[in-house]
């Protein structure tokens, strides 16, 4: 999914879930901390592309021309810069943790926040499902790429 889409579903979520959670902010707060966290858990992306590009590419393109992370986000990334099961390995591993670390400051929030993140990681399920014939033809293309890479 988009920031933008991120932002609207954590808005959401926010809303609700401060509606029906102790948190304990206010409720403005509390819906700014639900866009925020559920947008920010994308900055991975850059850190997964990274490791799986084995340079900084993403991140530079964001910083020569940051209009492209808001207004043109196909832009960011190669589309063998990063997998889904990749983006989403990394946001259960760094949800996990920020989860368990609030947990230990105020329950409240530590379930407010895995809320969000639930919220973020089923709409990237959800359009990773939609996108599943692209993701096809992105790994057909890889491999195809790759063997011909190794007969050279």
């Amino acid at each position: 999914m988009y920031s933008r889409d991120h932002a609207i579903v954590s808005a959401a979520v926010g809303a609700a879930g401060v509606a029906v959670l102790p948190v304990p902010l206010p409720w403005w707060a509390a819906v700014g901390y639900a866009v925020v966290v559920g947008v920010a858990i994308d900055f991975d992306h850059f850190a997964v592309a990274r490791l799986e590009t084995g340079d900084w590419a993403a991140l530079r393109r964001c910083l020569r021309n940051p209009k492209i992370a808001v207004l043109d986000q196909d832009e960011i990334f190669g589309p063998q810069d990063l997998w889904p099961l990749q983006r989403l390995l990394s946001h259960h591993l760094i949800g996990g943790v920020v989860v368990f670390g609030l947990w230990h400051v105020s329950e409240p929030l530590a379930l407010f926040t895995a809320v969000v993140l639930y919220a973020h990681v089923l709409g990237d399920l959800v359009w990773d499902n939609y996108l599943l014939e692209t993701y096809r033809e992105q790994h057909v293309m890889a491999a195809k790429s790759e063997s011909d890479s190794g007969s050279g």
